[in-house]
């Protein structure tokens, strides 16, 4: 997993005589409230981001066909669309996705004879172990173009990643507020605050598919998150 590290700090001094307190933002905007701090008050802005492991991809195929009326059009799309069904079905895995097909005009005057054009496409997830199969099979297929796909997160290395990013920000947020500390002749850091904002889940991986014949599944940049901690700490 590769992580990226990106802090920034202030420092102010409070008055003397007040109790710490610790009080845990939760994601989303919020009302800052006055921080009790008997010392020095450290705000330390932490992220760390880092990929997860992925077993799927989210695919979509268009399908065209053209006639010249209308209707021909629309009959020439449905007997190829359920060509391409009865491939990628046997493949995919869960439901397809297939919109109601659209229509447009096409040509006429000097650019040539008046055309009718029908498209769609097909949509849904495939496994790594599937994803060439299905590629090739559906590219043999007249009026088959690939418009992309999106690695998808393996089930539960989501909240996995969240845990590990969130753990290893507090550490580094507790590193900077301990050197900080040195660096000022003090001997005790205390966490007063927590605020989680921007990062996120995890964001599947788009890709565009100007190679499909050559595309190796276990060389996609895999899903990316991240985490971003605002920290106080009293340096005392």
């Amino acid at each position: 997993m590769a992580l990226f590290r990106g802090a920034a700090l202030a420092l102010s001094t409070l008055p003397l005589g007040i109790s710490p307190a610790l009080a845990l933002i939760a994601p989303g905007p919020a009302v800052a409230q006055p921080l009790a701090c008997s010392g020095t008050l450290l705000q330390l802005q932490v992220q760390q981001q880092g990929s997860a492991a992925f077993d799927r991809f989210r695919f979509n195929l268009g399908l065209e066909a053209e006639a010249s009326t209308k209707a021909a059009a629309l009959d020439q799309l449905n007997a190829r669309l359920g060509a391409l069904r009865k491939v990628v079905a046997p493949l995919a895995s869960g439901k397809l996705t297939i919109p109601a097909p659209s229509t447009y005009r096409s040509g006429g005057g000097s650019s040539g004879p008046l055309r009718e054009q029908a498209n769609t496409s097909v949509a849904g997830e495939v496994s790594k172990a599937n994803y060439n199969a299905l590629i090739q099979a559906a590219g043999r297929l007249p009026g088959v173009t690939l418009r992309g796909f999106t690695a998808m997160a393996a089930g539960g290395t989501e909240a996995e990643l969240q845990t590990r990013l969130l753990r290893l920000a507090l550490a580094e947020g507790k590193r900077q507020a301990k050197t900080t500390a040195d660096a000022l002749g003090l001997r005790r850091v205390q966490l007063l605050r927590i605020d989680q904002r921007g990062g996120g889940p995890i964001r599947p991986m788009p890709y565009a598919m100007a190679a499909a014949r050559s595309f190796n599944p276990d060389e996609a940049r895999a899903p990316e998150s991240s985490v971003s901690l605002a920290l106080d700490y009293c340096l005392t």
